[in-house]
């Protein structure tokens, strides 16, 4: 087990962490049009102060393109199956890209019809949904977004992995303000948070999983080999499952258990799809669109009121501190980090 390490920490502008990604992305091996969206979405996630979905991913998604899990160069398919639907085959490659090829088409389609759905198939996908949703939400649209990864979580009674961390996210748009967006895994918590603690020789809580004989542990890289829990109990093993069919079965891809067979033991990232739903409000509710979304106001009122905080209010307080002052990499990540090869 590693000790934490004593070094100091390493500041960088966003600037400097966007090429810092978008170079070492390159230097893997990946098309610029991939790099670049990746390694949008690697910034996000450290501008916002979300370290299991930020630059540490960078490591995740070198190993992924090393051991051949990702096609490096896949050029985006878009089509149309139905008039409320747009479908991205996404030719084996990041899914960022993809969602970016899609999303116009479903921008249009929602505004057109009020409802419409992207599937987003045949993609390695690492990173949180957060970005996709508040970038629906951001254009006026409500968004929800699922995905299956690899078998790591065991269902509520069991012990063994079934369900993947299978996330849900929401995006709903406040008029003159952020966008209220949630984000949050089905398993007890996001894989990528029990890495971070077994690079820092760090416990974690005895309720996050299990170790391969299926005991409770404590011991990050026991539940890394073993199987995570749901949260929730059976509640969040329920809603594991149907994200497992919304973004599974329904769109012709793959589960969480398909996914891990078809890696073949290379240790890369999920492979499989994403189900993405816009709604435009106006479609519902024509000229009484501004009202309701008055009363939607009110509820969040209501809430802050308590001194509660809403989802995604601390992202974008982080967001703030991270656009004047850059942000703060682990003096061992940044190491491992610029030992990648660089393409720029």
């Amino acid at each position: 087990m590693s000790t934490p390490d004593a070094r100091p920490d390493v500041r960088l502008s966003l600037d400097a962490l966007r090429d810092l990604a978008r170079g070492r992305l390159l230097g893997a091996g990946l098309s610029r049009p991939h790099a670049e969206a990746v390694a949008e979405t690697m910034v996000a996630g450290e501008r916002d102060g979300c370290a299991s979905h930020g630059i540490y991913r960078l490591l995740v998604a070198a190993n992924s393109i090393a051991r051949g899990v990702v096609v490096v160069d896949a050029e985006p398919r878009v089509s149309e199956p139905a008039t409320a639907l747009v479908r991205v085959d996404g030719g084996g490659g990041f899914a960022q890209l993809a969602f970016e090829s899609g999303k116009p088409r479903l921008i249009e389609k929602a505004r057109a019809g009020g409802i419409a759905a992207l599937a987003i198939t045949n993609v390695v996908h690492f990173a949180a949904l957060w970005p996709e949703v508040e970038a629906l939400a951001s254009e006026g649209l409500v968004a929800l977004a699922v995905t299956p990864s690899h078998a790591w979580v065991a269902p509520a009674g069991g012990t063994r992995p079934v369900f993947g961390t299978n996330p849900i996210a929401f995006g709903w748009p406040r008029p003159g303000g952020n966008p209220f967006v949630f984000d949050f895994a089905t398993s007890a918590v996001a894989r990528g948070e029990i890495e971070l603690h077994r690079r820092a020789g760090k416990p974690v809580p005895d309720d996050w999983g299990y170790d391969a004989a299926g005991n409770s542990t404590t011991d990050a890289e026991a539940v890394l080999a073993g199987a995570m829990r749901t949260f929730g109990g059976h509640k969040g093993s329920a809603l594991a499952a149907m994200v497992e069919l919304l973004a599974g079965p329904l769109i012709g891809e793959m589960t969480s258990r398909e996914s891990l067979v078809a890696d073949a033991g290379r240790g890369g990232s999920p492979i499989g799809g994403e189900l993405i739903l816009a709604i435009d409000p106006a479609g519902f509710l024509g000229d009484a669109v501004a009202e309701h979304l008055k009363r939607a106001e009110a509820m969040f009122a209501a809430i802050e009121r308590q001194g509660a905080r809403l989802p995604s209010q601390r992202r974008y307080a982080a967001r703030q501190r991270s656009l004047a002052d850059g942000v703060v990499l682990p003096a061992a990540l940044y190491d491992d980090i610029m030992a990648l090869p660089s393409g720029e």
